[in-house]
């Protein structure tokens, strides 16, 4: 085998997650993307659930070609029935046939001898063998099964034509060092010749990744895992922490897993998005802070050479870039440079008196917008150039009248005057700026909040304008909301005109 096969069960134990469920047509999207990322085999549902999880697994054998599809059974005959049906027009189909092997299992779930549990494994194999050659068989809870009877029952399931073993820490209770031996322990009893050797580990103790790559540093070379390690309980081991590991360490695994990595991104979210999961801020590899950086040390590297705080280049798992959060830990080279990319660029006297404001708004908010950055420049140069001036703003406006703006602006000494309708006084107010100005700008977010107390209370007003590839955002205040609607968007234009 020249590479680490990688095992989705994202629709299958990952739809497991309470809450989780998923429609027949969510799942294939999800299939789909799977295949593009290039996993090699998706575990595509649990058939005897339901007979809309058959028809579901068999619109994704329709859809999704390249990847082994399989089905989940027991070692029931009816399970087993369900899989073939479900299976039927898959290109590469597999069922994977499970029993329960611990003596927990075996006393107070199944209430059956180990003898019964041999028969029934080895029957229901030889049975699944006759539809489909491809067969998995999985030793529940082999974690905690006595290691005679796990190594009988695995050599009786290659006997019958099991073609793939796989071992399940099931709760999740096993120790990286313990997991390697006890993979090399099955490798050294049993032959693996033709047959391949899977984990599946649970994240009870948040060892599931771990557990992992012990076993394929030990010599597994299928893993069974979840994207964003959704599943049962804590989770299953993350895909993309498997796959970012083994690529990161080849002097380890030797081997590669051939996953698209850039597509790691872009499914994580799409599984989040459809099971409704979201992905915690911190996240390995895909959380939203994973290449999120605030600390100023740290920022500072960034900025000199990414290597020294990211072992991962964004691009790798489909980020577009890192990110440098400007909050109360922020150093003054990432400000400088921010400050740059967004189009300003400050002398040393100015830059000083930015940065102690900038940090005496940080110590009160998590993160500094750039429309935070933009209010502290306009008092650190005091105001912006008034290019445009508001001389004159009379409205109509009623519940039977259609709203007209009469606007009055000074530009240096020239006197600009204009009337336009709107839906509303606001607006007209805005067609009439447009028409004086002849800018024009497409509204992306307005806001009002009062800042003061009392009838006569202060109105403040929040804006976001695009003017053609350009976002410019503005704020105003006024006792009268029309009159700081209008001056805010003299003042996007005003900054317009400056940038």
């Amino acid at each position: 085998m020249d590479k680490i096969l990688i095992f989705d069960t994202t629709l299958r134990d990952g739809e497991q997650s309470p809450g989780a469920s998923l429609t027949t047509e969510q799942k294939i999207t999800i299939a789909q993307q799977l295949a593009r990322l290039n996993v090699d085999i998706i575990e595509a549902g649990y058939p005897a659930s339901s007979a809309g999880e058959i028809e579901a697994i068999r619109e994704i054998c329709k859809s999704v070609k390249k990847p082994i599809i399989v089905a989940l059974a027991r070692t029931i005959k009816k399970d087993i029935d369900c899989c073939i049906k479900a299976l039927e027009k898959a290109n590469k189909p597999r069922i994977h046939i499970f029993c329960a092997t611990s003596k927990v299992h075996l006393k107070y779930k199944l209430k059956k001898a180990k003898e019964e549990i041999l028969k029934l494994t080895v029957g229901n194999i030889r049975y699944a063998k006759k539809f489909i050659d491809d067969i998995e068989f999985s030793p529940e809870d082999a974690t905690r099964t006595d290691f005679n009877f796990l190594a009988e029952i695995i050599k009786e399931a290659i006997g019958a034509g099991a073609t793939t073993i796989n071992i399940p820490d099931t709760v999740g209770c096993i120790f990286p060092s313990q997991f390697s031996k006890l993979i090399k322990k099955i490798k050294e009893r049993i032959s693996f010749e033709d047959v391949n050797l899977s984990v599946h580990c649970h994240n009870d103790l948040g060892l599931a990744v771990a557990n992992s790559l012990a076993a394929v540093e030990s010599g597994a070379n299928q893993v069974e895992c979840t994207v964003n390690g959704i599943g049962e309980r804590a989770g299953n081991a993350s895909l993309e922490e498997i796959v970012m590991n083994i690529k990161l360490h080849p002097e380890i695994f030797k081997k590669g897993t051939g996953i698209k990595t850039e597509e790691l991104y872009k499914i994580s979210r799409l599984v989040s998005h459809l099971t409704g999961i979201p992905v915690q801020p911190n996240k390995a590899i895909v959380g939203s802070n994973a290449f999120a950086h605030e600390a100023g040390i740290h920022q500072d590297g960034i900025l000199k050479k990414r290597a020294t705080y990211e072992i991962i280049n964004p691009r790798d798992v489909g980020v577009k870039e890192s990110r440098l959060v400007l909050g109360k830990h922020s150093g003054s080279h990432a400000l400088q440079e921010h400050l740059k990319k967004i189009g300003y660029c400050l002398t040393k006297q100015e830059f000083e008196k930015f940065f102690i404001r900038f940090k005496q708004i940080a110590d009160k908010k998590k993160e500094v917008f750039d429309e935070d950055l933009e209010i502290i420049l306009d008092e650190v140069k005091k105001r912006i150039p008034q290019i445009y001036q508001l001389e004159y703003l009379h409205i109509s406006s009623g519940n039977k009248t259609v709203p007209t703006a009469t606007i009055i602006l000074k530009k240096d000494k020239e006197i600009l005057e204009d009337s336009a309708c709107g839906d509303g006084p606001i607006d007209a107010c805005y067609k009439t700026i447009e028409r004086i100005t002849n800018l024009k700008g497409k509204l992306l977010d307005y806001s009002l909040q009062a800042i003061t107390s009392g009838k006569d209370a202060l109105g403040e007003v929040s804006i976001k304008v695009k003017f053609g590839d350009k976002i410019i955002s503005a704020r105003g205040a006024s006792t009268d909301i029309i009159e700081a609607s209008a001056k805010v968007y003299l003042e996007a234009i005003n900054k317009l005109q400056i940038r």
